[in-house]
Order: structure tokens, then C-alpha cells, then sequence
């Protein structure tokens, strides 16, 4: 096979994914680096529950690597396709989780260091989340995705199955919201 390589002159996602596929799995430990700490970022956001999100990168990633033997090159982007899996598998877990209260769900632990700009950025990261969590789903994946994560709206269009238009339509309405949402503690927060 002819080593395919981006624009930075590494191999690309697609030719990792064809490379594991014919048995390389130094192909996949490579793909996994790429795509899991960005993958672990969106779903631990999506979830607010880092074993959970931890299981749905897993999740993903096994069914990227069970389907790679009938991957077509060219056809999507493989970082694509795994989000739009987590993507999906999140939605999932949080319609089985509507059940419970947010006063039912455990705080995460902060490991930061005890220093006052650690202290700054954590309630920031706070605010935003909680934030988050007020928005209807697809805005908060759109977000999520293209403000956190840095996908573009097209692969954006891509994982959430709708047009780039409707990813700026979801991303802009979701800003706004957030906006309003932490108009109140600007100052508080040192934005």
C-alpha cells in the first residue's frame, strides 16, 4: 500500500485504519493516540462522568477497529466517524439517564493544585459546563464540538447527521444561550 500522508508529512488517519486493517498494530496504537485524548475531552463534557465517557471511547474506538477490514478510504474521515459512534453513544446514555436528578449526580474530583489561577480556571470550567448542561442537546453537542473539540462544521455536519447550515444555526443559538447564561457572573468569573 502507498503511504498516504497529510500536510504535516505524517500518515494519515485513513492509512492508519487500512494499515491495522492488514494486521499492523503499531497502525493502531498510533490511530488511538490521535483520536481517544480529543474523543475522552467530548464525551466526558457530554456526560459529565469521566468512567462513563472512558467506557464510550472504548466503545467507539472497538467498533472503529471491528469495522476496518471494510473501510473505504476517502469516503469519511475516520476521526469523523468515531465521534458521530460516541456522539451516538452518549445521546444514548444520557436518554437512560433522564431518570435521575442532577442533585443525584457525584461532583467530579478537581485534581488541580491548590494555586489561585488554578482556582480561577476551575470555576470557569465550572460555569461553562453548567452552562452546557442548560442547553438542548444538539446545541450543546454543536458547542461542544466545534468550540471545545475544534472540529470544523462540516465534520461537525458529519457526526450530528445534518447540514453545515444547521451546525451554524445550532453552534450561533448555543452561544448566545451560553452568553446569557454567564452574563450575570462576568465579573465574578474575570471574563
Amino acid at each position: 500500500m502507498e503511504m498516504a500522508l497529510d500536510q504535516t508529512g505524517e500518515v494519515t488517519d485513513d492509512a492508519l485504519l487500512v494499515l491495522f486493517a492488514n494486521g499492523d498494530r503499531s497502525a493502531a496504537a498510533e490511530l488511538t493516540a490521535r483520536l481517544a485524548p480529543r474523543l475522552l475531552g467530548y464525551c466526558n463534557r457530554m456526560l459529565r462522568d469521566l468512567a462513563e465517557a472512558e467506557d464510550v471511547v472504548q466503545e467507539a474506538m472497538l467498533r472503529l477497529w471491528k469495522m476496518a477490514p471494510d473501510w473505504q478510504p476517502g469516503a469519511a474521515k475516520p476521526s469523523t466517524w468515531v465521534f458521530r459512534v460516541a456522539s451516538n453513544l452518549c445521546t444514548d446514555r444520557l436518554r437512560k439517564k433522564r431518570g435521575v436528578g442532577l442533585d443525584q449526580i457525584a461532583e467530579p474530583a478537581d485534581d488541580a493544585p491548590g494555586a489561585e489561577a488554578a482556582m480561577i480556571q476551575a470555576e470557569r470550567v465550572s460555569a461553562l459546563d453548567a452552562a452546557l448542561q442548560d442547553l438542548p442537546e444538539r446545541q450543546k453537542q454543536a458547542v461542544v464540538l466545534r468550540h471545545i473539540e475544534g472540529l470544523s462544521n462540516p465534520e461537525i455536519g458529519e457526526i450530528l447527521e445534518i447540514s453545515v447550515e444547521a451546525v451554524e444555526s445550532l453552534t450561533a443559538r448555543g452561544k448566545r444561550a451560553l452568553a446569557a447564561a454567564l452574563a450575570s457572573r462576568k465579573e465574578e468569573l474575570g471574563l
